[in-house]
């Protein structure tokens, strides 16, 4: 084999050796693309179907909230039930990064609060959340729902 041949011959490999490479890093961000596609998908169909279950958590606590002082024994334990099943879907629901905005006695936000009433307490700041009417939620760094409050308005 010629010198010029054998030059010829290793410039080839040094180009299937480049050619190699860059195949090699477009399958590796390929990979990582469809993977954080994937995470994507998976966050907004969890995000979606939280959203769905927020009624039923809503109406579970309400339910929960209830008074069981006379209630005769079958009815006490269908409620301890009931407290039993809100507990595990909450349990679930966390362990999905679902987490309850903290809004009672905050500053109000409108980025995590709807103001749904105004009222005036003089013994609380101007813009201070007196009550929480309704729970919201945030998935990570998504807003699933805001909490829908009542403001101190002086």
């Amino acid at each position: 084999m010629t010198k010029k041949k054998c030059e010829e011959e290793l410039n080839k490999i040094k180009e299937l050796e480049d050619k190699l490479l860059r195949i090699q890093a477009e399958t590796q961000n390929y990979i990582r693309r469809t993977e954080e596609e994937k995470r994507k998908i998976i966050k907004s169909a969890n995000a979606d179907l939280i959203e769905q279950l927020l009624p039923t958590i809503d109406n579970f606590e309400r339910a929960i909230k209830m008074d069981d002082t006379n209630l005769d024994d079958e009815l006490s334990k269908f409620l301890e039930g009931f407290k039993l099943i809100y507990s595990s879907m909450i349990s679930i629901l966390k362990e999905m990064n679902l987490k309850e905005i903290e809004a009672f006695d905050k500053e109000f936000d409108p980025r995590y609060h709807n103001a749904v009433l105004t009222n005036c307490d003089p013994n609380k700041a101007d813009n201070i959340v007196l009550e929480v009417l309704q729970k919201g939620y945030m998935l990570e760094d998504k807003l699933i729902r805001p909490a829908m409050v009542s403001v101190n308005k002086l």
